[in-house]
């Protein structure tokens, strides 16, 4: 089951189409959905977090709580709306595509895709690329 919540002044439009395009991005990993929360919050919400449970104290855009069990992806998946409108001016973007970008972000975590080396990177981001053109794929 994928839920989403909101800490922050923002709302997923049509949240029934990120749910399909979530649950195609996991199936086409050959993983199974479990219970996948992303809760939407501010810069001062995950900053929290972020030093309460990493002892990091920087901004982020998200941060992802792994609960996955084998091939069953659960986890808590937090990301900051602020972040993601900072980055989508910074790196010329629509809000939309940056958000997709870090939603297919937090649960390739989940799937075992790391970012922390160079090439992981560059994995990490032909991924993120690869899920976000689910998004337009119809069932």
């Amino acid at each position: 089951m994928i839920e989403f919540h909101y800490k922050a002044n923002f709302e997923l439009e049509e949240s029934l189409r990120y749910v399909d395009w979530i649950e195609k991005v996991v199936s086409s990993e050959a993983f199974v959905c479990g219970e996948i929360d992303y809760i939407f919050c501010s810069d001062e919400y995950l900053l929290n977090l972020n030093q309460e449970y990493l002892n990091h104290d920087t901004f982020t855009d998200i941060i992802t709580f792994d609960y996955t069990d084998t091939n069953l992806i659960s986890g808590d998946i937090f990301i900051s709306v602020d972040r993601i409108r900072d980055n989508a001016t910074k790196f010329d973007v629509a809000f939309e595509n940056e958000l997709k970008r870090v939603m297919a972000h937090g649960v390739l975590h989940l799937m075992g895709y790391k970012d922390k080396g160079r090439n992981e990177a560059k994995v990490m981001r032909q991924k993120e690329d690869e899920k976000i053109k689910l998004f337009h794929v119809e069932p």
